[in-house]
């Protein structure tokens, strides 16, 4: 199946309703962007060095450093088209905000970033787990306004990684740009309109 390839910066449908979520979080006292004193106050501490979470998967993190990352959908959903554009149009949307995004692809059941949290005005840099809440916040709210229904749409927990060098970057990379080929999605990379690369 081959899909025409298009760019996917927020629509003109979809920004200003970021723009309202991330106002209305900020009136809440949970938002980053806009409508609050603090910007760094989200609940969610800046990494300032190195780190270790865990939930049921140990999560790594440090300033500066590139992460790939997974995360899926609750078991049995699956993306349509629409929601998949949702989907990347809300992780470009943080792109220089919150983090630097090098390559992502949404697929049907789950979804690859290789990302870069940013550093934040008090110190320190995104909190990844911040980033992700905003990613999988809105887009999780948005398709379920779209299907008419409540509930989990992604996994809570993510996985991510490290990226310990150059060489592992541009594998991860290229894993990412080979996905939609490898469970048929697609017959080259360029086909596949919910893979975004930096540079394009």
């Amino acid at each position: 199946m081959c899909y025409q390839r298009h760019r996917f910066y927020p629509s003109s449908q979809i920004d200003p309703i970021l723009n309202l979520w991330v106002n209305y979080m900020g009136s809440h006292g949970k938002g980053t962007k806009t409508n609050r004193k603090n910007p760094g106050s989200t609940g969610f501490q800046p990494v300032q060095s190195f780190q270790v979470s865990r939930r049921n998967l140990p999560h790594w993190q440090e300033p500066g450093r590139v992460y790939f990352i997974t995360w899926r959908c609750q078991k049995g959903q699956r993306l349509s088209f629409e929601e998949r554009t949702i989907t990347l149009s809300t992780i470009r949307y943080w792109d220089t905000i919150k983090w630097t995004v090098y390559a992502a692809v949404v697929l049907p059941d789950h979804v690859h970033v290789l990302a870069q949290p940013l550093p934040k005005q008090e110190g320190g840099v995104f909190n990844l787990t911040e980033v992700l809440h905003s990613v999988k916040s809105f887009s999780s709210q948005k398709i379920n306004q779209q299907r008419r229904e409540q509930g989990s749409l992604w996994q809570v927990e993510s996985y991510d990684r490290i990226v310990r060098d150059e060489a592992e970057f541009l594998e991860k990379w290229q894993y990412i740009r080979n996905n939609p080929i490898k469970i048929d999605l697609a017959q080259s990379s360029e086909e596949y309109p919910w893979l975004y690369e930096k540079g394009e």
